[in-house]
């Protein structure tokens, strides 16, 4: 049977899952549809359709007409306009959960409501609102140690954390308000101290199969300073845990997420089919949940899938077929990091329209472009994180130098972090941990 695959978005992240695909020796077509004419994506699909990836009318129709029988949908937001049910009713199985399912990502109050109904552990203290009745109070009881969470998605840019993005009662005030106005909902938490990383796990709704523990850096600039963005940079370490986790605090990632998992078929009764991403902290008192995410991180997948062993396209086949549980899902034993060159100002103000040069890095197979268009054999900045490099390496130090190395070669009007995967960073987390704990 010939697999016709449609993977819609157009970053680094759908970059790179065509590229782990394109490795199969399954007979396949390869389809995208794309915002941006991404080069990389470019180069493996059999076809790019450029359009409105969130338009969910538009991606059933591209399926139907390829006669596509696997989707893989890699951003959020079709998710969370259904995308997957509209493609069941049409009798094509996905790589991604459906709508209900998928408010585990698109809901910060459902995340936490659902494990408060199963008694998850990791929960914090929490409110919802939907009006600025009782915030007040809600911000008293928490003193300074509190999260702000908008109640939906926005791109990894809608948490505020007291004493790092917010400075007082009167600014977490104005910006519940400012929710609130645009008849949002917002989630006020407990503030959790500790070091953040990331499991994602693959799912097909019983069985879960994990893959290697990740850090990613959302800071913007050096030393984990400056405004969020949707990830700078990421690294993990051959024990697939991180230098700063014990097993216990990996098997406790683990458990969570497999609970999960549990919690959401109890709930509607239907198999999350997909990757599930957690997002965790490490505190004095264990393992908290930070967040969900319904698929694949970015950059956090670039990671993975340079260390995967086993065949992509066969992993997805046994989620979708319900038999997870006798796939042989291995990962190589070495570290990874990966780094983000973004465009000057992001991601504020960033730039947009200038060319970039990657002619000086020999083996394009490291890069995974992001946020970037293809005009007369050019890569045009698009506005949002250009494009990353990832390698591999014996340890974490090994692996940062190359890409270092590497990103360093990027002609354009571009920055990037340096001290991501610099032992030196590394060390600073690790003593942070011996003090917390």
């Amino acid at each position: 049977m010939e697999y016709r695959i449609l993977i819609v978005g157009s970053g680094a992240r759908e970059h790179a899952i065509a590229r782990s695909i394109n490795k199969t020796q399954i007979d396949h077509q390869l389809f995208c549809i794309a915002s941006n004419k991404n080069p990389g994506i470019m180069n493996i699909c059999d076809e790019l359709i450029l359009g409105d990836i969130e338009n969910v009318d538009f991606i059933v129709k591209n399926a139907i007409q390829k006669k596509c029988n696997l989707a893989i949908i890699g951003p959020e937001n079709p998710l969370s306009k259904g995308v997957v049910n509209r493609l069941k009713e049409n009798n094509i199985p996905s790589i991604g959960p459906t709508k209900d399912l998928a408010q585990i990502e698109t809901s910060k109050s459902f995340a936490r409501d659902l494990m408060k109904e199963y008694n998850i552990d990791g929960l914090p203290i929490y409110q919802s609102f939907t009006s600025m009745n009782g915030v007040k109070e809600c911000l008293a009881n928490h003193g300074e140690n509190y999260v702000l969470k908008y109640d939906g998605l926005a791109g990894g840019k809608g948490v505020k954390v007291s004493g790092e993005h917010i400075f007082n009662h009167e600014e977490a005030l104005d910006y519940c308000q400012g929710i609130i106005s645009s008849n949002g909902k917002f989630v006020i938490e407990e503030k959790f101290i500790g070091e953040e990383f990331s499991l994602m796990s693959f799912s097909d709704g019983k069985t879960l199969k994990h893959m290697p523990v990740i850090q990613d850096h959302k800071r913007a600039y050096e030393g984990d300073e400056g405004p969020n963005t949707g990830g700078m940079g990421t690294y993990s370490d051959k024990d697939h845990s991180l230098p700063f986790l014990n097993k216990e605090d990996v098997n406790k990632a683990k458990e969570t997420n497999e609970k999960i998992i549990r919690a959401l078929y109890k709930k509607f009764g239907e198999r999350y089919i997909g990757v599930l991403y957690g997002g965790f902290m490490v505190t004095e008192d264990g393992v908290k949940v930070i967040e969900y995410n319904a698929r694949f991180g970015d950059p956090e997948a670039m990671n993975v899938l340079t260390l995967l062993e086993t065949d992509l396209l066969t992993i997805f086949k046994s989620m979708v077929s319900g038999d997870l549980d006798s796939a042989d899902v291995k990962f190589r034993n070495q570290a990874t990091v990966c780094k983000y060159a973004v465009p000057i100002g992001y991601p504020t103000d960033p730039a947009k329209g200038s060319s970039v040069d990657v002619s000086m890095i020999a083996n394009d197979e490291v890069i995974s472009y992001g946020s970037v268009n293809t005009q007369n054999d050019k890569i045009i900045l698009a506005g949002s994180r250009a494009l990353c490099i990832t390698e591999l390496g014996d340890t974490i130090a090994e692996a940062e130098l190359v890409v270092e190395e590497k990103i360093s070669k990027v002609k354009g009007s571009l920055f990037h972090r340096t001290d991501i995967g610099k032992i030196e960073l590394i060390n600073k987390k690790i003593e942070r941990m011996n003090k917390i704990r």
